[in-house]
């Protein structure tokens, strides 16, 4: 073998070895972290004019609050985003409930404001409780029948 040769030879394998080491850094950056979500499920039987006892989401991280309404003739489905940022305020942007679906978005640390809403009729809604919690009202004549799941 010549001196050409050589020196060839020993360029390939250098290169060789820079596209190896630099893949394996790639591929150890490229590593995929998955975790097991956790979930709340909770249900209610609402009286009419009546509020749940609060929900306090975890905070400073997003909680999928999945609700429906189940009675016949109110049913209804919605969706929302949550992030409680402690001591200040609930931020969401969802989904309403049927008839009249909209985009709901806000946020606010205020007893009372809406949230979105669960039923057909909008007549039972999430709203502020406290700045860290959440309760669900039943505006409707009738006892309602809520159920909600929380995932974080």
């Amino acid at each position: 073998m010549n001196r050409h040769e050589s020196v060839s030879r020993a360029a390939i394998l250098s290169a060789a070895t820079v596209v190896a080491t630099l893949t394996l850094v790639t591929v150890a950056h490229a590593v995929q972290v998955v975790s097991t979500p956790n979930a709340s499920s909770i249900r209610y039987s609402l009286a009419p004019n009546t509020n749940s006892s609060a929900v306090t989401p975890v905070s400073n991280q997003p909680v999928l609050v999945l609700g429906c309404q189940t009675n016949l003739n109110y049913r209804g489905v919605s969706q929302i985003t949550l992030l409680r940022i402690p001591g200040s305020f609930l931020e969401w942007v969802g989904l309403e409930s049927t008839a009249g679906a909209a985009i709901t978005q806000g946020f606010s640390g205020t007893a009372g404001t809406h949230i979105v809403y669960l039923d057909y009729s909008h007549t039972v809604d999430i709203r502020v409780n406290t700045p860290d919690s959440f309760v669900i009202h039943n505006g409707n004549p009738n006892p309602m029948a809520v159920s909600l799941t929380l995932i974080w």
